[in-house]
């Protein structure tokens, strides 16, 4: 039928955290800022910008804490290496100064870097084993913008 069209060829209706091509949501910071009163009036495209801040920062506390990982040997991303990842970065240190990041354990109650895990189970309610931690192989290559840069803010760090 000429007059109905598939789902690819409508323009359709795309949210602003799509089109800034974003991960966080770009209505929810919306919400935040008009519920604290932080502004008397508030455009519809002012709290992408912010959003677009907080997803480059994660994304790099989150990197920084992917080679802390690596280096001790681990597999997973624990609080403690969100944790000492934030505060090792001359940059980042500054923005964690007064937090606190929680369930961050006392290094004595910390398993050695050679201490074998359990692995998934099946669904057949058997585990698999034992299973030694290894490197973390399957991580995507480092981009010189860094990882999950975002479309909004790729144009003002390059400016920089």
């Amino acid at each position: 039928m000429p007059g109905k069209r598939g789902r690819r060829g409508s323009p359709g209706r795309r949210s602003r955290t799509a089109r800034a091509e974003l991960s966080f949501s770009v209505s929810h910071m919306e919400r935040l800022l008009r519920e604290g009163h932080y502004v008397q009036r508030l455009s519809s495209s002012a709290p992408v910008y912010p959003v677009a801040v907080i997803q480059y920062r994660t994304a790099r506390v989150l990197e920084l804490a992917g080679h802390e990982a690596q280096n001790s040997g681990r597999r997973r991303l624990t609080p403690e290496l969100v944790d000492v990842a934030a505060r090792s970065n001359a940059l980042l240190s500054d923005f964690f100064t007064t937090s606190t990041i929680s369930q961050v354990a006392p290094a004595q109650h910390q398993l050695p870097n050679d201490a074998w895990v359990p692995g998934p189970r099946r669904a057949g309610g058997r585990g698999r084993g034992l299973q030694a931690p290894g490197p973390l192989t399957d991580r995507p290559p480092h981009s010189p913008g860094g990882p999950g840069l975002p479309a909004a803010l790729g144009t003002v760090i390059a400016s920089q």
